[in-house]
């Protein structure tokens, strides 16, 4: 589910560090649970190739990290990176006790400045981060550096829908059920900023003119829910 946008690095990890211990619940109820597929077909977007590296950035929970390693398999690697201490501990924790095996890779970093070595990655997935990072061009870039020739990058999150119908119901959802569902946990003003957030988010063609801009390849966008949330999908 959407967090609001905001406009400094430091204000977006110490929201992340408040909702942290609500995240999955409220993602989990407020999606009815669909947001699993919704993730799963991220993954699947980007391909990530059996014993293939892969990256998720904004890892959040680690619920695309835990996918992808299920597809790339124990010979694979996933590395997991996002600024919030707290909702890294929590993937970390999840990651070793549902895959206790697996090589997994964890790192607290800025997703605009990645302490990682240029096309290093297989696939990258990044799964609702895309609209709350401070410099979206940065962040695309950090991308297209990291990912190696070929490999693919799939960006989830959610979007302004084209018809106003729909904008109207987003809009009412938010409103009703969204930020009451999280005033229960008194993080309620955490989450009122997530329509304004949706207003200023580039449309799924402007985030394909950024991708090509930032040296991306072959981009597309996916709209899923009636274009209420979308995937961009593009080629290193």
């Amino acid at each position: 589910m959407p967090t609001p946008r905001v406009s400094t690095a430091f204000q977006v990890r110490e929201l992340f560090q408040r909702i942290a211990p609500h995240y999955d619940d409220l993602n989990q109820s407020l999606s009815l649970g669909l947001h699993r597929i919704w993730k799963t077909m991220t993954v699947l977007w980007a391909e990530p190739p059996q014993g293939g590296k892969v990256l998720d950035l904004c890892c959040g929970s680690g619920d695309l990290a835990l996918i992808a390693a299920r597809y790339v398999g124990p010979q694979g690697q996933v590395t997991g990176v996002d600024f919030c201490p707290a909702l890294l501990d929590i993937a970390r924790q999840r990651g070793e006790r549902l895959l206790p095996d697996f090589p997994w890779q964890w790192l607290e970093a800025d997703v605009l400045d990645l302490p990682l070595p240029d096309q290093a990655f297989d696939a990258v997935t990044v799964g609702y981060g895309l609209r709350n990072v401070v410099d979206i061009r940065r962040c695309l870039g950090e991308i297209a550096r990291v990912l190696r020739p070929g490999g693919k990058v799939a960006i989830l999150d959610f979007q302004k829908p084209r018809d106003p119908r729909l904008a109207a119901w987003q809009s009412w959802y938010l409103k009703a059920w969204v930020v009451p569902a999280a005033a229960q946990r008194q993080i309620g003003a955490d989450y009122e900023y997530i329509l304004p957030s949706l207003e200023s988010f580039p449309t799924g063609d402007e985030q394909k003119q950024l991708a090509v801009e930032m040296g991306l390849r072959d981009p597309h966008f996916y709209p899923l829910l009636g274009g209420m949330m979308g995937v961009l999908v593009a080629r290193g």
